[in-house]
């Protein structure tokens, strides 16, 4: 591997970890999944969505956007991104070369002597601002930590004894992150166009999607005529205002689904369907399946990558 330009981190496109994929449960699986490549505008994603795992991304091209419960973070080369388990998010590049950067998903067990220490560090995926931007000195520290992972997994030879120091190494990545949380450089930018708003629109629907929201309810909110929103969300978005808002019900429906005991037309209630037959229809539109088909085939998913089945298709309303 080789040193990024500009940075003090190692990268190589196509190298990879994968450290226990997910064929055992949960409670008692460790799982790493660190991926160095690109993307590039031609597979930005369609629409947001989630993990069962915690996921960080490092981006290292100039810039790119992140959305995280629709609302939009702007990044630079060096910035890093955490997102927890549940949360709908959404990369864009941009236009013309691919973009490099570093994904890491991982997975640490729910029982453990150490729980309520892993949960204190891992605070640091539920802040307000989930960016996180440090001066030089800070970077240094932080992805030398990573370059060491990249060292041991090719040079242990050991699997066990491999596994085991990535994953104090990537404990040691985690402490040092918690421990510089609060020299964040990160300023989100502020709101100021038409296109922004847009935005704020999205945010609002991810977090008020569990209540009755309509074209004309969002449009009262924010101030705006019904026809400018109807027009301007889908010329932004790619969608209409009630696609995105049933998109935002479905993908949350789908979470609680796989991760809570509560019955099908409980999940129907919290996220916001009027009632249970139109949960039922809006989601086969969606997913091409019923709720509990859904559940059924996602728990017959064994790969670390293909978590859940993502099979959503825009239909119109």
């Amino acid at each position: 591997m080789k040193y990024y330009p500009n940075t003090s981190l190692k990268y190589e496109q196509g190298f990879s970890i994968v450290i226990n994929n997910i064929t055992t449960p949960i409670e008692n699986s460790t799982c790493y999944f660190f991926d160095y490549d690109k993307r590039s505008q031609s597979v930005n994603m369609e629409f947001p969505h989630f993990h069962i795992f915690h996921e960080m991304m490092i981006l290292l091209s100039p810039k790119a956007n992140h959305f995280v419960e629709g609302k939009c973070y702007d990044m630079i080369a060096n910035d890093i991104i955490l997102l927890p388990p549940s949360v709908l998010h959404q990369s864009v590049y941009p236009p013309g070369a691919p973009s490099d950067r570093i994904i890491i998903g991982f997975m640490l067990p729910k029982q453990d002597n150490y729980t309520s220490g892993y949960r204190e560090i891992l605070s640091i995926f539920n802040t307000v601002q989930p960016i996180y931007r440090f001066h030089r000195e800070e970077q240094n520290l932080l992805f030398s930590r990573l370059n060491d992972i990249t060292e041991i997994s090719q040079n242990v030879k050991n699997p066990g004894v491999r596994s085991l120091m990535i994953h104090c190494k990537f404990m040691e990545f985690l402490f040092l992150l918690y421990n510089i949380r609060e020299h964040n450089q990160y300023v989100p930018s502020s709101e100021n166009g038409p296109k922004d708003k847009m935005y704020a629109i999205t945010n609002y629907i991810h977090t008020h999607y569990g209540e009755t929201i309509s074209l004309a309810s969002i449009a009262d909110t924010f101030y705006i005529s019904p026809y400018y929103l109807s027009h301007r969300f889908k010329e932004v978005t790619g969608y209409t205002v009630v696609q995105y808002i049933q998109l935002t019900r479905i993908k949350n429906a789908q979470y609680l689904l796989l991760n809570s005991s509560n019955k099908i037309t409980q999940i129907s209630e919290q996220t916001g369907f009027s009632s249970f037959t139109q949960f039922n229809r809006v989601f086969r539109k969606f997913c091409g399946m019923s709720p509990s088909d859904y559940k059924i085939a996602a728990q017959n998913q064994t790969s670390y990558g293909e978590t859940l089945p993502q099979n959503i298709s825009i239909v119109s309303s």
